[in-house]
């Protein structure tokens, strides 16, 4: 079935095809078969929401078009020799309707179900056995044996297997377990620091309801949420779960909270009325009900129309598996560099043998010596490094209540170029907030519990005209509250009603004794025509006092007199035109709106409607109110470069205020963009505009994974924060996807890379900085390893080239990288963050760990390395000739020119010269110190002195190492580029320089 949802537009138009859903073969199969028919410009189909979009000449018209489609989809139904309605098992699948559009006497009998007796016992069972259990497909979880496998997927590590390997058949026996023994640290790590972060999100998982109310063979029986059929009616009341996907049959002031699926901060109110239009948004179907929502006030009936994964939340769960997570920016470099040095190695590895041999030595010699060199060329401490770094930032993101489900996401973090922020939960507080009042004239605000009039606080108690309209909101109102021992209020309620009381309880009202001595009589809830709720209730002096709360519009019709300067007085036109202007006003900032109004009956008068010759109060506006610090934080991110999109469900009014209050922007212009545009954009159209647009509003699950996919198709590393089931799939495509761990969903925490375990958002950018001084440290310790590896293949090949002996036999090869790579480099990776971490934009997430630019760099700390070693090996041939003391000359002046090179890694631009210090690192001092220490005990313990096959040391011969270990480090530091930056830094120097034009433009400029 095809059904043509846009036409507006000539030569464009979009489809609903209910076989596409779900279907990529179908997709791939219509793309490939209508871009072959003439007259087709442009076909992409959507397998996650069931559309196709076609451009054509415009000489053709929609009626052709549509007769291609479909000739096109009886090919593809000829070809696979199968009904598009899939049979799995026993198990029909349930075809996918639009119950909104129908009305409830159409869904009642097509589901062959009774609004007063509900099916069958016979029935229900059936559709259990037809359509399967009411259950959704388990999220995929992290298994210990993936997590400890996973350690073991990196290139380096790989290679330093296959190294293992060939030593273990080479006869190296020693040199293959010290290799294993590095290869099972990492993994222990690894494994030990992600196994611990998962137990601990899944500790957080919330237990959903096991049973609901249903009405079957005319009772209402409760069961299980699993035996929930199609065509079961649900009976709905206050607080209760909605456990599948139904049509409403009867709504009795019944308001749903949508949140969690929508993004819609506010409760929507319920209809039964069947609705009108092709393409209405989920957000919009007032006549539906989805499961993992909640009911808020009110009840009703509901027929059931989906169930499990065939709900609106399975298909979320659905498109979570579809969506494919991107691997982060450290994880892609550290494979780049992990194949070059297979390469590096590998060549190196013939190189040696070949000239070994040439030269005269023996095969097997020379064979273990490449070997050992080539493994050499390989840092067996990069892989520990980078996860014992990686695992410390996750230690200190705990500490700060941020769960960090795997190494990777710390780095990425540091990496990201713009950040999706879902609004409801996440930059608000997804519950209501009364923030202006307008009563007597006065526009007051509510801000921290205190009530502001032009700069001036107000004491509501000295205020007749907000006292009286406070008292008439806790009364007419349905939320109960309650004191606890310690002098805690518990409300439970609506949102909105909600707000009113916590408005009361800041006021200095006590709630339970007004309503104690305004006894409530009797309640008239507002309906689907009538949007007034009063009350009415009893006086101390046995009178009656109505108070109704509701559309500012339809009260203030009805209201006579109106209160202004402690006086009633009569309401005349224009000042209900003004009521009316301010409503407008406060509507036009996204607030929610109520008109507050009240009354004594005259019990004199026989007429019973109530509502009628009341005296208005005043407008009580309410917002779904801004986390504490969100502002801030969308200026530390703005700071440190980092572009900041809000998507929400909400209606793009709403969604731009919040976006302005917030400053999403720097730009006084916002960019907005809503679910009805961008559903008409093209995949290359919407990647294009990605990056333009600061609010994407009224948007759907879909939309968000597409919204997530078009920045990174951009080329952006992005980041994706929710708490909601609708932003699941975006959190996994997401390079980071950060959730919500107190307010959260279970299926967005179990998808999530990092979850903030108390919601604080604020604590992203203690993450960002500790993942960019990750990354800045773990370059710092890459740039140390490849300089002092490649100074020991320069000294090697060096001396196999002019035929005089091996400098160093194998095991001082694998010794030397021990004693010089893991801690030193450790060291390195733990150095205190820069001050200008923060303040920097992001680094392109192209640009390699290891620059072209760094290559120059490093080839000249290596050359003064191998130089100073060769210079001592050759003092020490002239005096002992190609002999062991010889060797060990050569391999205690490259250790320990590599030790002191770490001082001189420390930074690319501070030298040991210059006056500014760099930070204490003690961890630096331990390592250098231990790593000296345990060289000096292979001299002096006979048994690791038998094992390396070195010579004891006389004192000139100390002198000659300890000068060739020093001078590398004295040339490396005063070579580096330092002065010039130090000048620049100077006061005088800074005031002469226009700073603007030297700072780094943002990606968006």
């Amino acid at each position: 079935m095809i059904q043509a949802i846009h036409t507006n537009v000539k030569g464009r138009i979009r489809y609903k095809i209910n076989e596409l859903y779900r279907s990529v073969e179908l997709k791939e199969y219509l793309e490939r078969s209508l871009s072959k028919e003439a007259g087709i410009n442009y076909v992409s189909a959507n397998s996650l929401t069931g559309n196709i979009l076609v451009n054509f000449s415009r000489e053709q018209s929609p009626n052709q078009i549509s007769f291609l489609i479909e000739k096109v989809l009886l090919n593809y139904q000829k070809k696979s020799k199968k009904s598009i309605t899939k049979t799995i098992g026993d198990v029909q699948e349930q075809k996918p309707e639009t119950w909104h559009l129908m009305t409830a006497t159409s869904v009642v009998k097509k589901l062959n179900t009774s609004k007063t007796t509900g099916l069958s016992s016979n029935s229900a069972v059936e559709n259990l056995k037809k359509y399967g259990a009411n259950v959704l497909d388990q999220a995929a979880t992290r298994s210990d044996l993936s997590i400890l496998i996973d350690q073991f997927k990196s290139l380096p590590v790989a290679l330093l297997g296959v190294a293992a390997g060939i030593s273990l058949i080479t006869g190296g026996v020693i040199d293959a377990v010290v290799i294993m023994g590095v290869v099972t640290l990492n993994a222990t790590i690894g494994y030990v620091t992600e196994s611990q972060s998962e137990r601990i999100i899944h500790s957080l998982k919330s237990q959903e309801q096991t049973s609901t109310w249903v009405i079957r063979d005319g009772k209402q029986i409760e069961i299980p949420t699993e035996d929930v059929v199609l065509g079961d009616i649900l009976f709905l009341k206050p607080g209760g779960y909605i456990v599948a996907d139904a049509r409403l049959l009867e709504a009795d002031n019944l308001s749903i909270d949508e949140s969690a699926l929508t993004g819609e901060s506010i409760p929507v109110t319920k209809i039964t009325a069947s609705l009108n239009g092709e393409d209405i948004p989920l957000g919009d179907r007032h006549n539906m009900i989805y499961k993992g929502t909640f009911v808020i006030s009110g009840q009703g009936l509901a027929a059931v129309v989906s169930t499990g994964k065939f709900t609106e939340m399975g298909k979320i769960q659905q498109m979570v598996g579809e969506a494919t997570a991107i691997q982060t920016p450290l994880a892609k470099q550290l494979d780049e560099v992990g194949s070059q040095l297979v390469l590096i190695g590998m060549g190196i590895c013939g190189l040696i043998f070949g000239m070994g041999v040439l030269r005269g030595y023996g095969l097997v010699q020379m064979l273990k010596s490449s070997i050992s060199l080539a493994v050499a060329a390989v840092p067996e401490g990069l892989p520990t490094i980078a996860t014992t770094t990686l695992a410390l930032g996750i230690r200190d993101m705990r500490k700060n209540n941020v769960l960090v489900r795997s190494l990777s996401a710390v780095e990425a973090l540091g990496s990201v170029q713009t950040i999706c922020m879902d609004k409801t939960g996440t930059l608000t507080e997804n519950k209501m907030s009364v923030v202006e009042i307008y009563a007597d004239s006065k526009h007051i605000t509510v801000s921290d519990g205190e009530f502001i009039n032009a700069a001036e606080k107000i004491n509501p108690h000295t205020c007749d005209e907000l006292l009286k309209l406070i008292h008439v909101s806790v009364l007419c109102n349905e939320t109960e509250v309650s004191l606890q021992s310690d002098g805690e209020y518990i409300v439970t309620g609506s949102a909105t009603e909600n707000a009113l009381i916590y408005m009361a309880i800041s006021a200095g009202v006590n709630a339970i004794a007004l309503r104690q001595k305004y006894l409530l009589l009797q309640t008239n809830l507002r309906s689907e025509n009538r949007n007034i709720m009063s009350t009415i209730h009893q006086t101390p002096d046995d009178q009656q006092l109505i108070a109704v709360k509701g559309s500012p519009t339809e009260i203030v019709q009805i209201c006579q007199k109106w209160m202004k300067n402690g006086q009633i007085v009569p309401l005349s036109e224009e000042d209900r035109q003004a009521m009316e202007i301010e409503n407008d006003r406060m509507a036009g900032k996204a607030l929610r709106v109520l008109g507050v109004a009240y009354s004594h009956i005259d019990e004199t008068k026989n007429d019973k409607n109530y509502e009628s010759d009341l005296i208005w109060l005043g407008l009580v506006g309410m917002a779904d109110p801004i986390r504490k610090g969100a502002k801030e934080l969308i200026g530390d991110f703005h700071e440190a470069g980092i572009d900041t999109v809000m998507i929400t469900g909400d209606q793009s009014p709403t969604a731009y205020a919040i976006a302005k209050e917030l400053e999403l922007n720097r730009d006084p212009q916002l960019e907005i963009l809503d679910s009805t545009n961008l559903n008409n954009l093209t995949p290359e159209a919407l990647t294009a505009l990605s990056d333009k647009v600061d609010v994407f509003a009224r948007i759907s699950p879909s939309n968000k994974l597409q919204i997530v996919q078009a920045l990174q198709a951009a080329g952006k590393v992005v980041a994706m924060t929710g708490d909601g089931i609708n932003d699941a799939p975006a959190l996994k495509a997401a390079q980071v996807g950060v959730a919500m761990g107190k307010s959260g969903t279970d299926v967005a925490r179990e998808v999530a890379d990092i979850v903030l375990e108390d919601d604080r958002l604020e604590t992203m950018m203690i993450a960002v900085s500790r993942g960019r001084t990750i990354y800045n440290n773990i370059r710092k310790s890459v740039h140390f390893l490849l300089a002092t590896n490649l100074s020991e293949i320069m000294v090697m090949t060096t001396a196999t080239a002019l035929g005089i002996g091996e400098p160093l036999n194998a095991i001082q090869l694998l010794w030397l990288n021990l004693v010089t790579d893991i801690f030193p480099g450790l060291s390195l990776a733990l150095e205190a963050p820069e001050p200008e971490v923060l303040s920097q934009p992001p680094r392109n997430p192209d640009e390699p760990i290891i620059k072209n630019t760094d290559f120059a760099r490093i080839a000249f700390e290596s050359a003064t390395l191998s130089v100073s070693t060769l210079a001592a090996y050759s003092y020490a041939i002239l005096r002992y000739g190609i002999s062991p003391q010889a060797s060990t000359i050569a391999f205690m002046s490259l250790t320990s020119g590599q030790l002191l090179h770490t001082i001189s890694s420390r930074s690319e631009k501070h030298s040991i010269f210059t006056q500014e210090k760099l930070p204490n690192n003690p961890y630096l001092n331990a390592a250098i110190t231990g790593s000296f220490a345990i060289q000096l005990l292979a001299l002096i313990v006979p048994q690791l002195r038998s094992l390396l096959k070195i010579t004891p040391l006389n004192l000139v011969d100390s002198l000659v190492i300890g000068s060739s270990a020093l001078l590398p480090l004295l040339v490396n530091e005063s070579t580096k580029e330092n002065n010039f930056l130090k000048k620049l830094d100077t006061p005088e120097i800074k005031s002469e320089i226009n700073t603007d034009k030297l700072s780094v433009p943002r990606s968006r400029q």
